[in-house]
Order: structure tokens, then C-alpha cells, then sequence
């Protein structure tokens, strides 16, 4: 690999939009491709790809232009938008901001949770229309959450709710009887069983071919009347006709998405208007400094790129997120 390294930011106009980018301009020789036509222009020839948009998906069109490219980096914790068939079977490295969105996600599903547990919406709807709402609330403590992906932002929410108090149990790929951030970890395939015991769903795994769909009029089904469902992973993740049937109908009690299959969501979209819904524009995981720890975790790996060290949050391809 030549010293100065050819590296391609995909979504922004100016390599000025990432934070700290000015450390690394000695060694790389940079171009910036906010759209389509400019991405495969600049690709041919490029050794490296940062892309500052995670919600792109032009570099499937853009693939048959690489050449060299050895390395891309994806500025979100879901690498979904970019897991498509000729990148998965190349040789090309991918890594990406794992870690950064953790604490911010936790702390919003908490919000979340207690907003549920203590009726905000209602209280600041009744604040609106001058009504005085008096009512009991129910007590957050000792409640069940069944976390639905035990990656770094699931344990994250299960140490975070279990120092408030709650009962947490996570869900992944393969169960163990074991885990110091979940207790339990069941296997998907219990998730059915497992949804019938627990007072909050929350769904935070990485959107994957085996994932997409994962949960729809059965799931909803399985769960309590009592209980509330919050998606803070991908919309696709969801048959959200199924997901407003079992609203309207109470069949679950309530949601907080943060996620959708369309975003932004259609003004026309019935979710909008629903009582026990609680929506948010993907949002959960995104802080003030966000996009300086996004570039952290960029220009530290650019340094081990270039001297050839090992990266972090190496994503396996063949699964679609980073092995713990």
C-alpha cells in the first residue's frame, strides 16, 4: 500500500463535515462523493471508503467501479444498508461505530420506558388542553424487559435497566444460562415463549436477512395484553401492518419506534395519530458529539489501516455485525 492512502467520504460535499479530519491529511489523498454519479467517478483507484451516511445505499450501483478498495468504514452501528451480495463475498474489510451509539440508545429506552410506566404522554396532553388528569401510575421497579439483540447496545440497556430495578433477560442467536449483562440469553427460537413473560419488548438487532420480518401478527400475539413493544433497530425488522393491528386492537398496550420501514414516515401514516404510540424520527442513538466519536472511531482505524494493525469492530459479513 502506498504511503498516501486514496480515500473515498461518501455523503458529504466537503471533508471538512467530519470532525478531526485535519489529523490525518498528510497521509491521504482525499475525495468527497455525495451522491451517486460523484461516488463512481472518484471509486476507481480508491483504497478506502468512509461512509458518513448510513442510510446510503448508492455503493451497490457504484461496486463494478472498485478496483483497490481494501477497506470501507460505515459511520452507524447497523451496517444493513451496505450488506448486499458483492460486498459480502469480496475481500473488502468492513468496520463500524460500534460502541458509539450505546449509551445514548440505553438512556432513551429508559426514557422510553418510564414515560410508558408513568403515562407522560398522557400528562403533557392534558397539560395542553388545561385538563386535570389525576390518575395512578404504575411503579418500574421489579417489571420484566426482554431485550431482543445482546450486542453492545442490548447490554448496554440491560445493565442500564437492571441499576433502575428491572428484570432483564435478553434473546439472541444461541442460548446460555449464563451472562453477566442478561442473566439468561434464550434462543430465538424461544422468542415466542419468551414474549408472554415480559411487561417491555425491546428490539435493537441488527437487521439481517435472517432477522428482516422477525416479528409480526405471532409475535404480537405471544405477547401481554399489559405489555409495550419499542423498536429501536430498523423498521424492517417489523410487519408494521400486523404491529398496528395489534395497537388498535389492544392487543399490546403500547409502542416507542424510533424506527420505521419509510423515513422520514408519511404524515398520512396512522401511527401519527394512535394513543399508545409514541414516535420518534430515528433518533435514540444520535447525541450532541455524536459525530466526533463517529470520527474517533474512523481516524483511529485509518491509523491502523495504514500501518497494517488489526481494526476494530471488524463486522463478520457472513452474519452482519460485529462478533463480541
Amino acid at each position: 500500500m502506498s504511503e498516501e492512502v486514496a480515500l473515498v467520504i461518501h455523503g458529504v460535499e466537503s471533508a471538512s463535515e467530519i470532525p478531526g479530519i485535519e489529523r490525518i491529511t498528510d497521509h491521504v489523498r482525499i475525495s468527497c462523493a455525495p451522491d451517486l454519479d460523484s461516488l463512481q467517478r472518484h471509486l476507481p483507484g480508491a483504497e478506502a471508503l468512509l461512509g458518513w451516511n448510513f442510510r446510503a445505499t448508492e455503493l451497490r450501483e457504484a461496486w463494478p467501479l472498485v478496483d483497490r478498495l481494501r477497506w470501507i468504514q460505515w459511520a452507524g452501528a447497523g451496517v444493513d444498508a451496505v450488506l448486499f451480495p458483492e460486498l459480502v463475498s469480496s475481500e473488502v474489510l468492513l468496520t463500524n461505530a460500534r460502541g458509539v451509539f450505546d449509551r445514548a440508545m440505553a438512556e432513551y429506552t429508559l426514557g422510553l420506558i418510564l414515560a410508558f410506566a408513568k403515562e407522560l404522554p398522557e400528562t403533557c396532553a392534558a397539560q395542553r388542553e388545561h385538563r386535570w388528569s389525576y390518575r395512578w401510575t404504575e411503579l418500574a421497579e421489579g417489571r420484566s424487559v426482554l431485550i431482543v439483540g445482546v450486542g453492545s447496545i442490548g447490554r448496554e440497556i440491560a445493565r442500564m435497566l437492571d441499576r433502575v430495578g428491572f428484570v432483564v433477560s435478553g434473546v439472541g442467536r444461541s442460548a446460555r444460562d449464563t451472562d453477566p449483562d442478561f442473566g439468561r440469553v434464550h434462543g430465538v427460537a424461544d422468542l415466542n415463549r419468551c414474549l408472554g413473560e415480559a411487561d417491555y419488548v425491546v428490539l435493537v438487532t441488527p437487521l439481517t436477512p435472517q432477522t428482516q420480518g422477525l416479528f409480526g401478527a405471532p409475535q404480537f400475539s405471544a405477547m401481554q395484553p399489559s405489555a409495550r413493544f419499542i423498536n429501536l433497530g430498523r423498521g424492517e425488522l417489523v410487519d408494521e401492518t400486523a404491529l398496528l393491528e395489534a395497537l388498535k386492537d389492544n392487543s399490546i398496550a403500547g409502542a416507542g419506534l424510533d424506527v420505521f420501514c419509510t423515513e422520514p414516515l408519511p404524515a398520512e401514516s396512522p401511527f401519527w395519530d394512535l394513543d399508545n404510540v409514541i414516535v420518534s424520527p430515528h433518533m435514540s442513538g444520535d447525541f450532541q458529539g455524536h459525530k466526533e466519536a463517529m470520527a474517533e472511531v474512523f481516524l483511529d482505524n485509518f491509523e491502523r489501516f495504514r500501518n497494517g494493525r488489526e481494526l476494530v469492530n471488524l463486522i463478520d459479513k457472513s452474519v452482519g455485525f460485529a462478533r463480541i
